[in-house]
C-alpha cells in the first residue's frame, strides 16, 4: 500500500513498502526537461545531470561517489527526459540509509565546478556523436524532430554540439536552481525500509521550497505527410513512423496500449508476424506509444533491408489499414494477458514501482494502484481499439524518418497514401 507525504518545502514523498523483497530502492525526480529549454540552451537540462555526478564537498570527486555505491553493489544513474529528470539509486535495504545521503548530498551540494564542467562539454558531444552515428538510436530523435515540430518538444535532448559547447557555469546554476527546487520534487521509495528511512528523508532534503515548473503547451497541427531523410552509406534502413496520439492522462490510453501490443507490441505481434515472419524483411521491428504531458505519438520502428524498404513500407501501412478494420477477440484477450503478465513481474521490482508512482504524482495525476489500471484495461472492448485506430492511423499525418543510402525523400512521400 502506497502512502503519499508532501513535505514542508513541497516535496511529494511516495513511499511503497515491498514485504518480498531484500531490495529498496529510492528515486528522486524533478519536473524539468528540455522542453523547458529555451534555444540558447538546448541540452541544459541533460548537462546538469551529468554535473550532479561530478563531486560535492563531502564527496569532492566522481571516483568518490562511485566508489561508496560500487562498494554495496548499488545500481545508479540517471536520466534526462522532455518532461522529467531522474537520479536513482537501488541497492540492499541494509545500504538504504547511504543512499538517502547520496542522494541528497548530490542534489543539494553537487560543486558544478568549471573545470570539471569545461571537461564534460566533451563528453557530452561525444555523446551526441555516439547516437547520431547509430541509426537504430538516432531514428527515434529524427521522428520527434518532425512530430513535434513548432513545439518545445521538437528539439533533441542532449541539445546540439554549438549550444553544449557555449553553457557557462553561470547560465548552468542559474537554470538548476531554478527547476531544483521542492516544489518541483517528488521521491518515491519502494522495496524494503523503515520509518527510520523516511524520517532520513524528510531531514536529509533540506531544500528550499520554490515554485513548480509550467510547460507551453502544444496542439497537433499537422495537415500533409511529412518526410525526413537522413543519408548514411549503411546495409540496412532504419525507419521510424509516427503518428500523433494523444496526451497522458487521455482516457483512450488503455485502448492505445492494447492497440500498440497487438500491432508490434511482442514476437506473435501482427507486424514481427507478417514483416519479418511471412516476408524476410527485417530482424527487428516493434511499436509503442510515446507520450507527454500534452500531446504524444504512435511509433513504428525498424530495420529494413535496403534493396525492399518500398515494398517494406507499403506492407507496413497496410497492416495499418488492417487494424482501423478491427481486432480479433483472441488478439484483444491475448494483448491483456501480456500486459497483465508484465504488470505481474514488475510489480516484483522495487526500482519499477518507484517509477510507476513516481511518475504519476510528478504529472499530477491521481495514484491508483497498478491493479486498478488494469482492471481498466481488462475493461477496453474490441471497438474501443478499432476506434483508437481508425483515429491515429491517418496517413494525412504520417511522419516518416529514415536513415540509409538514399537522399531524395519525395520517392518516400509517395508512399505514405
Amino acid at each position: 500500500m502506497h502512502k503519499k507525504q508532501t513535505l514542508k518545502n513541497g516535496i511529494r514523498l511516495i513511499t511503497s513498502p515491498l514485504k518480498e523483497t531484500q531490495t529498496a530502492s529510492l528515486l528522486v525526480l524533478t519536473k524539468v526537461g528540455s522542453r523547458q529549454e529555451t534555444k540558447p540552451i538546448y541540452g541544459i537540462s541533460h548537462f546538469v545531470e551529468h554535473m550532479m555526478f561530478k563531486g560535492t564537498k563531502k564527496r569532492p570527486t566522481t571516483l568518490d561517489l562511485s566508489k561508496e555505491l560500487d562498494g554495496i553493489g548499488a545500481e545508479y544513474n540517471a536520466y534526462t527526459g522532455k518532461d522529467v529528470t531522474g537520479y536513482y539509486i537501488k541497492s540492499d535495504s541494509r545500504h538504504l540509509s547511504l543512499a538517502i545521503d547520496m542522494l541528497s548530498d548530490m542534489l543539494i551540494n553537487s560543486k558544478f565546478d568549471a573545470e570539471e564542467l569545461a571537461k564534460e562539454k566533451g563528453v557530452i558531444v561525444e555523446e551526441i556523436n555516439m547516437y547520431e552515428d547509430n541509426p537504430m538510436m538516432f531514428i527515434e530523435e529524427v521522428l520527434e524532430e518532425m512530430v513535434f515540430t513548432g513545439s518545445q518538444l521538437g528539439h533533441q535532448i542532449a541539445g546540439s554540439r554549438e549550444t553544449v559547447r557555449a553553457v557557462t557555469r553561470a547560465s548552468m546554476m542559474k537554470y538548476k536552481n531554478n527547476f531544483y527546487n521542492g516544489s518541483n520534487l517528488v521521491i518515491a521509495l519502494a522495496g524494503k525500509f523503515t520509518d527510520k528511512h523516511v524520517q532520513e528523508i524528510k531531514a536529509k532534503f533540506d531544500i528550499k521550497k520554490g515554485t513548480k515548473s509550467k510547460i507551453i503547451k502544444s496542439v497537433a497541427t499537422q495537415k500533409t505527410p511529412q518526410v525526413a531523410v537522413k543519408h548514411k552509406d549503411t546495409e540496412q534502413v532504419q525507419l521510424a513512423l509516427g503518428f500523433p496520439a494523444f496526451s497522458q492522462t487521455d482516457k483512450r490510453n488503455y485502448a492505445l496500449q492494447l492497440m500498440s501490443v497487438i500491432l508490434g507490441g511482442n514476437m506473435s505481434s501482427r507486424l514481427f508476424i507478417n514483416i519479418r515472419e511471412k516476408n524476410g524483411l527485417c530482424y527487428f521491428i516493434r511499436s509503442w506509444p510515446n507520450l507527454y504531458e500534452d500531446r504524444g505519438a504512435m511509433v513504428i520502428q525498424a530495420g529494413l533491408d535496403k534493396a525492399r524498404i518500398d515494398f517494406a513500407i507499403k506492407a507496413i501501412m497496410t497492416e495499418l489499414d488492417k487494424l482501423k478494420v478491427g481486432v480479433t477477440e483472441e488478439e484483444l484477450k491475448r494483448a491483456k494477458e501480456y500486459i497483465a503478465g508484465k504488470t505481474a513481474i514488475d510489480l516484483e521490482d522495487s526500482m519499477s514501482i518507484a517509477q510507476y508512482y513516481g511518475n504519476l504524482e510528478l504529472l499530477g495525476k491521481p495514484l491508483v494502484a497498478p491493479a486498478e489500471k488494469l482492471k481498466k484495461i481488462m475493461a477496453v472492448k474490441a471497438s474501443e481499439v478499432k476506434a483508437v485506430a481508425e483515429e491515429i492511423f491517418d496517413f494525412k499525418k504520417a511522419n516518416l524518418a529514415v536513415i540509409g543510402p538514399f537522399k531524395d525523400s519525395a520517392r518516400f512521400k509517395k508512399l505514405l497514401k
